[in-house]
């Protein structure tokens, strides 16, 4: 493991990378310097061979409570126009490195999970949330604009345009159940069995073929602005590509042996990645 987090924890077993927001006491709120570790170590774990799943919790009652208003309110107010750019692009770019890393990204959310957490987990690939768990795009209730990190890029995307909207604009906070039935999370469980449910989808990933989960990432991605038409030839390219990797060949051997599949490691080259 070459990823060392001073701001949170972060460790890896059987391919998995674990990020915990560690400061319980603020429902895990993020500060300037989390935020940018947390950018650059999204931004890391595509070089990490041995990371094949990622899956990101929180400690205590929170998933991510958002920006801490200590830490970081109090100081936006000192800055200019270029200060407080300068802070909310650090933000967003945290937001587009969960989208770009190849990995496929789990949040457990074990609790609270509202401003830029809510933003985390709904970059994330998945959600799983516990009973308990409450979410909210709170920025309107603060004076500020609901399409925040990515939010009204992404929201529409996964709940639709109607309910994104009602999210957005009123700031509300909605329950694990009113999550689940607009798809905003793809399963709720028990808080004790949160992230261990999260990680063992993380697992269930990791042991698949990491080059064509890394490539489904990439399309679903990339075809978002795709025609029709555009979209099928991209994935004609990207299928194809895939039946060049090892991984093609292991999984039809091991099928006609009668074995159990192993694929290849993480190590990705999108140089002939689908245009």
């Amino acid at each position: 493991m070459t990823i060392s987090a001073k701001s949170f924890k972060y460790s890896v077993e059987d391919g998995v990378a674990t990020i915990t927001l560690d400061r319980a006491d603020r429902l895990n709120a993020l500060t300037f310097a989390i935020y940018e570790e947390l950018r650059d170590t999204f931004a890391a774990i595509d070089h990490e061979p041995e990371v094949r799943a990622v899956v990101i919790t929180g400690e205590g009652r929170a998933f991510c409570s958002g920006g801490d208003v200590e830490d970081i309110i109090g100081e936006l107010f000192s800055r200019d126009m270029q200060g407080m750019l300068a802070f909310t692009r650090v933000t967003g770019a945290l937001i587009a490195n969960i989208r770009k890393v190849r990995r496929p990204v789990v949040a457990a959310v074990n609790g609270t999970c509202v401003g830029a957490g809510a933003v985390i987990a709904l970059a994330s690939d998945f959600r799983v949330a516990s009973e308990g768990a409450k979410f909210g795009f709170i920025f309107p209730k603060v004076g500020l604009c609901g399409a925040d990190m990515g939010a009204a890029y992404l929201l529409p995307r996964v709940v639709g345009l109607a309910h994104a909207s009602e999210l957005l604009f009123l700031g509300d906070i909605i329950g694990a159940e009113r999550a689940l039935a607009i798809g905003l999370v793809n399963r709720v469980v028990p808080k004790e069995a949160c992230v261990a449910e999260a990680t063992k989808l993380a697992r269930r990933l990791a042991s698949g073929p990491a080059f064509a989960h890394a490539m489904t990432k990439q399309m679903l991605e990339s075809e978002h602005t795709m025609g029709l038409a555009e979209a099928i030839e991209a994935e004609a390219q990207a299928q194809a590509i895939c039946m060049m990797h090892g991984d093609f060949r292991a999984a039809f051997d091991a099928w006609q042996g009668k074995q159990p599949i192993r694929f290849q490691g993480a190590s990705l080259d999108f140089q002939d990645k689908p245009t």
